[in-house]
């Protein structure tokens, strides 16, 4: 069983995901945009979105699927409640990462290093999405 991630982006699902790909090397494993989309059948009509929205995607990165689309709903929420936690053993990429996603976004926490982490840092994207890096402290017996 694997727990996925699925993001809903206000009208900029396209951005995000070439955003991520170059930031943190995602690469897109599948993207379906609504005018794409088969002909609803009667009973599974979809919200009204423009054409090129999208309507489902999904990202790989490192080993984890991250699966996003454009939210058509006249109702939709800021992320909260949750980060997207990104981890690496290499402290000069992890802080590249951050850099990159914090790039046009909020920092909640500076990158810098903790008690558990070489480097560590929490910030929100440019769209909306929390994230937390992290470069474990090497152990004394590793």
């Amino acid at each position: 069983m694997n727990v996925q991630p699925y993001l809903f982006l206000a009208g900029t699902c396209q951005q995000a995901m070439d955003f991520y790909c170059a930031v943190l090397g995602a690469t897109v494993q599948f993207k379906m945009t609504y005018a794409e989309a088969p002909e609803p059948s009667s009973g599974s009509e979809c919200p009204a979105a423009p054409p090129d929205a999208i309507m489902h995607a999904n990202l790989l990165i490192g080993g984890t699927q991250l699966m996003m689309s454009d939210d058509p709903s006249a109702d939709q929420k800021p992320h909260a409640g949750y980060a997207l936690s990104i981890a690496t053993d290499d402290l000069a990429k992890g802080k590249a990462w951050f850099d990159g996603l914090s790039e046009g976004g909020t920092v909640r926490m500076p990158w810098g290093e903790t008690f558990w982490a070489q480097g560590f840092g929490m910030l929100t994207d440019r769209f909306g999405v929390p994230w937390m890096v992290n470069v474990e402290k090497k152990s004394a017996s590793a």
